[in-house]
């Protein structure tokens, strides 16, 4: 499969995309994967995306001394050498992995349309938060795309510490400007963080939004 390596940097961390080109893809790439045979029944879409960001993944490790590719744990999650805190993300032909010695998380997305917004709203955030959105300078499509993401952020750089499938409304946004959100954790993500934030940097380019939830948890 066809990729190409790039880096750009967000809140001090580098963030390691490479941007992919499923019509080059073959099942042979797959034996790249020390896993391999764990992706060899799964869709087209699923073996390109997945070969995608372990090789992001591994690109960002190298650059903290390791060269292993992470494997699947059981829920499917990637599986970080000791000491490591990881997260992969893709979005259409582009996949993102950032690694560190603290909670991260990055999440890549294409920017959502008005009708997606308006169908998609009310899961993804309350009254409240909705009114924050709508009133930042920010267009309201990319507020919420936004949104959408920095959640997806937040959850995979304290999955550990979650309950079970906490949900949109388990983290409230309090905060949000051109550079960051804040977002605060609620007792339905987890009793450990209740009322702590975090912040979650962003960029746009291209129709895309990435998220990256980094550091620990400030506040009372």
């Amino acid at each position: 499969m066809h990729t190409t390596h790039h880096t750009v940097s967000l809140a001090d961390h580098t963030l390691h995309l490479i941007d992919f080109l499923p019509a080059t893809f073959t099942h042979t790439d797959l034996l790249w994967l020390p896993h391999h045979e764990a992706l060899a029944h799964c869709a087209l879409k699923r073996q390109t995306e997945h070969l995608a960001g372990r090789i992001a993944a591994l690109h960002a490790l190298q650059e903290q001394g390791f060269s292993t590719v992470p494997a699947p744990g059981a829920a499917g999650e990637p599986c970080w050498p000791r000491g490591v805190s990881g997260s992969i993300s893709h979005s259409g032909q582009r996949a993102v992995a950032v690694v560190a010695s603290h909670p991260v998380g990055v999440d890549l997305e294409a920017q959502f349309s008005p009708a997606l917004c308006n169908e998609l709203a009310a899961s993804i955030v309350n009254a409240q938060e909705h009114a924050l959105l709508a009133a930042c300078p920010l267009p309201f499509t990319l507020a919420l795309t936004l949104a959408f993401s920095a959640k997806e952020s937040l959850y995979k750089a304290f999955s550990r510490l979650a309950k079970p499938f906490p949900g949109f409304a388990s983290a409230h946004i309090t905060a949000i400007d051109d550079r960051h959100l804040e977002l605060c954790f609620l007792a339905e993500f987890s009793p450990q963080l209740v009322d702590k934030k975090v912040n979650v940097y962003w960029r746009a380019e291209h129709e895309q939004v990435m998220t990256l939830a980094v550091g620990l948890p400030f506040g009372s």
